[in-house]
């Protein structure tokens, strides 16, 4: 235990002192790992701060990874070490890092010299493989009695606990370990819910959603209604005539990037109440947000039991562990008892690994690693584009997430742009239901920014320059 002093003279909102203050002691290893933060009751009679001031501030060290919740027992300090190899004062930093110019180069000739901002890939880098290979070897040292039995078709029951005491404190997910289904992926997800779900729905997703996920509804009968987004929002007007049974919605709005506002998430809700339909929440990439505050899910909000909650470790961690998870509403946890035969967990390895790699902190202290990576080469790759095309593009859904979304001052199609942008030896995307938005006139082109490093991001952007730089000034009808 230990003392906290707030400056007489601090700057802000106080429990934004008192976070500020608790990290840079934890930044700065002056509070040791594993130290135990004072309890709420503690503090206020130490400090004469008030509950929700204290309250606050524990909650944005817990959604950071500076402290860890075990459960009636308290906040502890995850390990200070973890960040001493991270220069500090390069923390806020967006100073670039300046590889050899491309000038001349010729075009590629094959694949391989292509340098591709693909939107599904993450920083292998990252990945903490030391640590991955201990927990998986004393997974298989403490499960050695039953190794060989198959598990819990839901899903290892340690995980699904602590899965609970995550997704609670970092996403607001109000859910018991049974509410939880571990899966190996979003097709195995969707089957099981199109299998609870009974009969064919009308199921509608945002415009820009996500186009292979809707595809595998539409192969298990399901009829997809796309709505248009107005200002990069999903109308619950326009849900209101369509003979909605479900509606997927992503709390990003991938791949916009723009957040649904706590108004409309209400709005979505009471039309759920209200048509008796479902709401399938997708939080694909939700630990990754790079201003304002992370957005609470949907599910959490929810007290009706009408939103089924999905999130994955393929962003965060590797989308080689094939390992998803849902959060069933308790109406469908009956139907689901008598459906157990359909379900197949994935590994019970890899299950029991993850498991120990939340318990002990790995996790978190992961989670606060990889933000701090993603949001570096999120801002150098939104100043390659304001230096090298000025008020040609613009850049839009840069809030969150591991991909932003350009709108091009051009006449030319999106595919077109990106035909050109492969001539010159660089991948870029379009939108996945390209041609449904008539609102919008100018090419929208999306840049994944997670699997590639700033050398590269900076030769890309050089090459897309070259690529695009009669578009901004010809018109098409001349090419």
């Amino acid at each position: 235990m230990f003392d906290i002093m707030l400056p007489q003279d601090g700057q802000g909102p106080l429990y934004m002192q008192l976070y500020r203050y608790i990290r840079a002691l934890i930044q700065n290893n002056e509070i040791t790992d594993g130290t135990k933060l004072p309890s709420i009751r503690s503090l206020r009679q130490q400090s004469s701060l008030s509950k929700t001031t204290i309250e606050s501030a524990y909650h944005l060290l817990l959604e950071e990874g500076y402290v860890l919740s075990k459960p009636r027992s308290g906040l502890y300090v995850v390990n200070p070490h973890s960040i001493q190899a991270i220069d500090l004062r390069d923390r806020n930093s967006t100073t670039l890092v300046h590889c050899p110019p491309i000038a001349n180069t010729p075009a590629p000739s094959s694949t391989s010299s292509i340098i591709d901002f693909d939107l599904l890939a993450v920083d292998g880098h990252s990945f903490p493989l030391s640590t991955w290979r201990s927990v998986l070897t004393d997974a298989l040292s403490l499960s050695d009695c039953t190794i060989h039995q198959y598990g819990d078709p839901k899903g290892e029951y340690d995980l699904r606990v602590q899965l609970t005491h995550y997704l609670k404190n970092s996403r607001g997910v109000s859910c018991s370990p049974d509410q939880i289904v571990i899966g190996s992926g979003i097709s195995y997800s969707v089957h099981i819910l199109t299998q609870l779900l009974s009969l064919p729905m009308n199921v509608t997703f945002e415009q820009d959603g996500i186009a292979q996920v809707g595809d595998l509804f539409t192969q298990h009968g399901w009829n997809i209604v796309p709505v248009p987004l107005h200002d990069h929002q999903l109308s619950i007007a326009q849900l209101e005539d369509q003979n909605i049974q479900a509606v997927y919605v992503t709390p990003s709005q991938r791949p916009t990037g723009h957040p649904l506002p706590y108004n409309t998430r209400v709005e979505l809700l009471q039309f759920a109440y209200h048509h008796h339909a479902y709401i399938i929440e997708d939080d694909y990439d939700g630990e990754f947000r790079y201003t304002g505050r992370t957005i609470p899910s949907l599910q959490g909000l929810d007290h009706k039991g009408v939103v089924i909650y999905m999130g994955t470790f393929s962003k965060a961690f590797t989308p080689a562990l094939r390992m998803n998870y849902m959060v069933l509403p308790l109406p469908l946890l009956e139907k689901l008892q008598t459906m157990e035969h359909i379900l197949s967990s994935p590994s019970r390895i890899d299950q029991l690994a993850m498991s120990l790699f939340i318990e002990r902190g790995h996790w978190y202290r992961h989670i606060r690693r990889i933000r701090h990576v993603y949001r570096k080469k999120h801002a150098s790759l939104t100043q390659l584009l304001a230096i090298h095309f000025l008020d040609d593009v613009h850049v839009q859904g840069d809030h969150a997430g591991l991909h932003i979304e350009l709108t091009v001052n051009t006449a030319y199609s999106a595919t077109q742009l990106i035909e050109l942008a492969i001539s010159e030896g660089v991948r870029v995307y379009g939108s996945q239901y390209a041609g449904l938005d008539s609102s919008n006139s100018l090419p929208r082109i999306y840049m994944g920014f997670g699997g590639i490093n700033v050398c590269d991001m900076e030769r890309g952007i050089q090459r897309l320059k070259k690529a695009w730089t009669h578009v901004f000034t010809t018109d098409i009808g001349s090419n």
